[in-house]
């Protein structure tokens, strides 16, 4: 869970002695290697305050991955975790540019500077004093200033915003918890309280929509390949009944949605194989991804695509040969194209790639790709080689 903050911590660390401790503080190293000896420096230069100054500095640290020029904010651990990668959170909050938002659990205002941007007016609420005045500080921070007050998400203190709730996710021993209704605040509760409001809210990708009937979106978004959140939208907000939206850091991005055609036919392994972003597959939405692209399904149950040419700016993989799996015939098939490195990609079959690489015993100097898969009834293994396709 990380250090538990005071007020006192907060009101320290935004002080000129706090800063200047921060400052001393982050010229040390941190590492498990040296961790005793900077802590025994650390006490020295800050005295009772070092845990809090350390943990700052090491939040600091661990912000700049995730957060938008997070440079002197103040953080904790759990509050970090939970804010969305910031090319997320200016995605959603362009999604309500020119609305007025209310961030009605802003915590430590990760989400809310973001929103803060793009709203024509921004409120942030919340139950923590802590949290709050890290937010006001970090609101300052980055040169925006939304209204910041201590509310029950639960008890509206606003109207006619569109509502961004982001609850929490673990419970009093700081672990996750899955279940809606153990979420703080529960989704059903906030569902209640914003019934015909527009409500937007953040949880993790793999919610069940059957537990949210009351989100008429439900969008799965990733990053850079990597599933990050489900967004559950309801009220005005909505536009479709399930979107995929695909983020890169290099600032591109696509969306797919049940609106679009999804007759994808199955074809016979052509010469590239995709798979799809795993936002595309929880959405539910292969087929429309791959009716878009010109792609075909190799089995109508599993997500892997095929056609004679990959979508830009994707990683797909050239087909070299294939053919019925065994692990016998896979080994012998890698050694005579000398692979030594393998990577190994799995869906529709009981495999390990883990426990099969070694079992493979390979030596060679190449490097291949291989997918594994159920074709109708047959287990089939597709040797490919790993291509980024450039963007367009």
């Amino acid at each position: 869970m990380g250090y538990r903050f005071s007020r006192g911590d907060v009101e320290y660390l935004r002080s000129d002695e706090g800063r200047q401790a921060l400052a001393a503080c982050n010229e040390l190293e941190l590492s498990t290697s040296s961790w005793l000896s900077d802590i025994a420096a650390a006490r020295e230069k800050v005295g009772d305050r070092y845990a809090a100054v350390v943990e700052t500095v090491l939040l600091r640290r661990k912000a700049r991955a995730k957060l938008d020029e997070p440079g002197e904010w103040l953080l904790t651990d759990d509050a970090l975790q939970q804010a969305s990668a910031h090319y997320v959170a200016r995605y959603r909050a362009d999604r309500l540019a020119g609305r007025d938002v209310h961030d009605v659990t802003c915590s430590i205002g990760a989400d809310l500077v973001t929103l803060a941007r793009t709203a024509s007016r921004c409120v942030g609420s919340d139950l923590d004093e802590v949290r709050l005045a890290m937010a006001r500080h970090n609101c300052a921070e980055a040169g925006v200033a939304p209204a910041v007050v201590l509310a029950d998400a639960l008890r509206p203190v606003s109207r006619g915003t569109a509502v961004v709730a982001d609850p929490g996710r673990r419970d009093s021993s700081g672990r996750r918890t899955w279940r809606p209704e153990d979420f703080a605040p529960p989704l059903d509760a906030l569902a209640r309280t914003y019934a015909g409001r527009d409500l937007v809210v953040k949880c993790a990708p793999g919610v069940d929509p059957e537990v949210v009937p009351w989100a008429a979106e439900v969008e799965i978004i990733s990053l850079d390949g990597q599933v990050r959140e489900a967004c559950l939208w309801s009220g005005g907000l909505a536009e479709v009944s399930r979107r995929a939206t695909v983020l890169r850091s290099d600032g591109s991005r696509e969306a797919v949605t049940d609106t679009e055609p999804d007759d994808a036919a199955v074809r016979e392994v052509g010469e590239w194989i995709v798979d799809p972003d795993g936002a595309i597959v929880r959405a539910g939405l292969v087929r429309q991804y791959a009716a878009r692209h010109g792609l075909g399904q190799l089995d109508h149950r599993i997500a892997y695509l095929t056609g004679e040419a990959p979508p830009a700016g994707v990683r797909a993989f050239r087909v070299l040969e294939h053919g019925k799996y065994s692990e016998r015939a896979l080994r012998a098939a890698l050694r005579k194209r000398r692979v030594g490195r393998v990577e190994i990609l799995v869906r529709g079959l009981d495999v390990d790639p883990n426990k099969l690489r070694p079992r493979l015993r390979l030596g060679g100097t190449e490097q291949a790709s291989v997918v594994l898969t159920r074709i109708g009834p047959t287990p089939t293994a597709l040797i490919c080689r790993a291509e980024r396709i450039p963007p367009s």
